[in-house]
């Protein structure tokens, strides 16, 4: 079978688990998969190999006509998230076969987790950004602003890239070098060292490490 690199899952929350040494560690748990596998991309049509999988099971009465008929195909129903991974040969799969994590990943390795980090509205430059803040004695009237952010004369403009408030977080962020502490197949669930980015519940996408 060609290398299958990622997939799709759901993140459950964060606990700890317990060394042999009896140390403390802190672990955040995903329910990885089974995707299934819903189209493939080839070189001579699409211009790249791939396949596209789904991922959260959509009752049929939540489907609309074409997701009805994109994925009747594989046989499997809909699915509320779709993904594309490369792989370098998709004839190695089969519409509405089902890839688990125990094809993909194994205890003590690394894999990347991409999230949508979650949504922090509109802040400013001490919390978005870590300014230090000015002075909070009565009457400074800097507390938590900016200060300057223009030049004088020249060149008379504020440069791209200011730090200055705005938008914070929801965002996909990839939080590299995860380790994989333990692996559930029976409930579907992966253990990787440390925090991953998004809300509990939210899609994360797991790549193992080439």
């Amino acid at each position: 079978m060609s290398k299958f690199m990622g997939l799709l899952g759901k993140k459950m929350g964060m606990t700890r688990i317990f060394s042999e040494t009896g140390t403390a560690i802190p672990v955040t748990v995903i329910e990885a998969g089974p995707c299934v596998v819903l189209q493939k991309k080839t070189l001579a049509k699409e211009g790249y190999n791939a396949i596209q999988v789904g991922f959260g099971a959509k009752k049929e009465q939540r489907l609309n006509k074409p997701e009805k008929g994109h994925a009747k195909a594989a046989g499997k129903g809909g699915f509320y998230h779709i993904k594309e991974f490369r792989v370098a040969d998709p004839d190695a799969y089969e519409l509405g076969q089902e890839i688990s994590m125990t094809e993909i990943f194994n205890v003590g390795e690394l894999v990347d987790v991409r999230a949508r980090s979650k949504g922090r509205g509109f802040q400013g430059v001490v919390k978005r950004h870590g300014f230090k803040g000015g002075r909070a004695t009565h009457g400074s009237m800097f507390h938590r602003r900016p200060g300057a952010i223009g030049c004088s004369a020249w060149p008379s403009r504020v440069i791209k890239g200011k730090k200055m408030p705005g938008q914070m977080g929801d965002q996909f962020v990839t939080k590299k070098n995860c380790t994989i502490v333990d692996i559930r197949p029976e409930q579907n669930v992966l253990v990787v060292k440390g925090g991953v980015p998004g809300a509990k519940e939210g899609l994360v996408q797991i790549y193992k490490k080439s």
